[in-house]
């Protein structure tokens, strides 16, 4: 039963704080660690709220990270992966050295194998509260791929360096060691994460029932993680690519209910698994201080390392962002000729396929597959030049690096030793200052550069443009339909046409959308009038069900399934008001 309420009023108190955040303008998680602090120095809490650190990376953590996988967008995530990849495993390392050769001249009782394995606790940074803050701010994609990136693949980096670096507390220390237990670890956590995702993805597809697929996709992180840990390699970087996979996979081979139930799902997942761990993470600190405040070092003494770090940690980590930052500008500066190569290229391949057609299914591929390389290459050189990051998105990513999650969870996983309760207040110090200093003036350290997001107009015009392409390819399959299918020719004139009406219906919309917002004279167009007309059909369908449910006239199971209808009409409503 104290579990049980437990649960409960955290529940309750992570969305009562995420309303409550939303009318400040704070992100959620910063609200609550502040929550879970104050409520750690109320008398009588209950001791069974310090959660062992294997409940936090074995069983919230697969979860947590899989959710955010799956909405990761390849295409942003493959034209940043050099920068993800600096700043996700090689800083990553850097910092855990740096920090664990620091602490060691600091603490020369403290062996370095425990030392970095300190670093290795303090080195991933947590997302969570910067893109939330970056998002709602309309900072630009690339800088949000980036960040997000970062924080899903510098776990299993950290991860893995810390179970190295404990191994070597009692064995010394072998470079060459960790190097190959890195390795081994990442490559086979991408294979079994791709075997997952692959496997997750056929059994979905042939299911074909969007409970069951969601069903299957809550076990999928634990298929991922538990296997990929007991060959000793890195079980969180094995849920991230089964996410990414299934995610980028989803448009293809899920149905749209079932992605429609699974997207719902899994943001509700990850909203109170992230947020409770933010609570959790402010509850215990009460504990960890009275812990530390018997060791050799003291709690003054961890808290006051633990400030040096955070200053440590924001030098090292700008001293890694701005050579990137510079990296990308050269880049910049490369890809007008670039392009132009790329440019000539595929037009020359164009002409050369016109000259010669392939002669059989096979050279067709071919042809194909080197034509999408060159107009995805294009694409990628296109997208560096119209979003570069430049010093002052340098100076963002310098400043989200916040720490969470995993250095809370990881830090109760360091060997018992004189130092093991100041260490652990030292990885809890550097997480809730940098979420509250770093975190707190995030947003207005955005405002002071001057960042802003994507030009909301072009995306309304681009997005209206997508929606033109892609009616033009619905209109040809009304054109030219399937003359094998037996249906083919009995359509009748009437529906051929309702059909195309209904087709361009959302081009039209967004075109006349993107045009009314950009002129300086209010227009009520004839999409604006069929939208407010049909708000008023629904209100009076509505009352009129519930006028009929009130009366008893109609079956439970009739009334449940005009409503469902009723549901859906509103969503779809709804959904076309609020796009781009």
């Amino acid at each position: 039963m104290e579990i049980a309420l437990i649960a409960v009023v955290g529940v309750v108190t992570v969305v009562a704080v995420a309303a409550f955040s939303k009318q400040l303008g704070v992100a959620a998680p910063l609200v609550l660690v502040v929550v879970g602090v104050a409520t750690s120095f109320l008398p009588g809490l209950p001791s069974s709220l310090q959660v062992p650190s294997w409940v936090i990376l074995g069983l919230v953590l697969p979860p947590l990270l899989y959710s955010s996988a799956v909405q990761v967008q390849l295409t942003d995530f493959r034209r940043n992966l050099g920068t993800i990849s600096m700043l996700s495993v090689v800083l990553v390392i850097a910092t855990a050295f740096a920090v664990g050769f620091l602490l060691h001249a600091l603490l020369p009782a403290l062996d370095l194998g425990s030392a970095i394995a300190l670093g290795a606790v303090v080195s991933p940074t947590d997302a969570v509260a910067a893109t939330s803050v970056a998002k709602r701010l309309g900072l630009p994609t690339r800088l949000v791929a980036v960040l997000e990136g970062e924080s899903l693949v510098n776990d299993a980096s950290a991860l893995v360096l810390l179970k190295a670096a404990i191994g070597a507390t009692g064995a010394g220390l072998s470079l060459l060691a960790i190097g190959g237990d890195f390795l081994y670890s990442v490559v086979v956590a991408i294979g079994i994460g791709l075997l997952v995702g692959v496997i997750n993805v056929w059994v979905r597809a042939k299911l074909k029932d969007s409970v069951l697929e969601t069903a299957i996709s809550f076990v999928v992180p634990f298929v991922a993680y538990i296997p990929t840990e007991s060959l000793g390699a890195s079980g969180v970087l094995a849920v991230v690519v089964a996410g990414i996979y299934t995610g980028h996979s989803a448009a293809r081979s899920f149905s749209p209910q079932a992605r429609l139930s699974e997207q719902i799902n899994w943001r509700t997942i990850k909203f109170l698994l992230e947020n409770g761990v933010f609570l959790l993470m402010g509850i215990q600190l009460h504990e960890i201080i009275s812990k530390a405040q018997d060791s050799v070092l003291g709690a003054w003494g961890a808290f006051g390392i633990g400030l040096l770090l955070c200053v440590v940690l924001l030098v090292i980590r700008a001293l890694f962002v701005f050579p990137i930052v510079w990296q990308l500008k050269e880049n910049q500066k490369r890809a007008p000729e670039v392009s132009e190569r790329l440019s000539d290229g595929l037009e020359r391949v164009r002409t050369e396929r016109e000259k010669r057609p392939p002669q059989d299914e096979r050279t067709e591929r071919r042809w194909n597959r080197f034509t999408r390389y060159l107009e995805r290459r294009e694409a990628d050189v296109s997208d560096l030049q119209d979003s570069p990051i430049g010093w002052r998105g340098g100076v963002v990513i310098t400043w989200a690096g916040m720490r969470g999650v995993v250095t809370v969870a990881a830090a109760q996983s360091l060997p018992d030793s004189a130092y093991r309760s100041p260490l652990i207040l030292i990885a809890f110090t550097v997480a809730i200052v940098t979420l509250l200093v770093q975190g707190g003036t995030l947003p207005v350290l955005i405002r002071r550069l001057g960042i802003t997001g994507s030009d909301a107009a072009a995306d309304r015009r681009e997005l209206a443009g997508l929606l033109e392409e892609m009616s033009k390819a619905g209109l040809a399959a009304i054109d030219h339909p399937d003359d094998e299918a037996p249906e083919a020719r009995t359509y009748d004139p009437d529906v051929v046409e309702r059909v195309r009406q209904d087709t361009m219906l959302r081009v039209e919309a967004q075109w006349e959308r993107a045009e009314r917002e950009e002129s300086d004279t209010p227009v009520f167009g004839p999409h604006q009038q069929y939208q407010a007309l049909k708000e008023q059909v629904l209100e009076a369908e509505r009352n009129a069900l519930l006028d009929a449910r009130s009366r008893g006239s109609y079956s439970s199971r009739v009334l449940l399934h005009a409503q469902v209808m009723l549901d859906f009409e509103e969503s779809r409503l709804s959904h076309r008001d609020n796009e781009v």
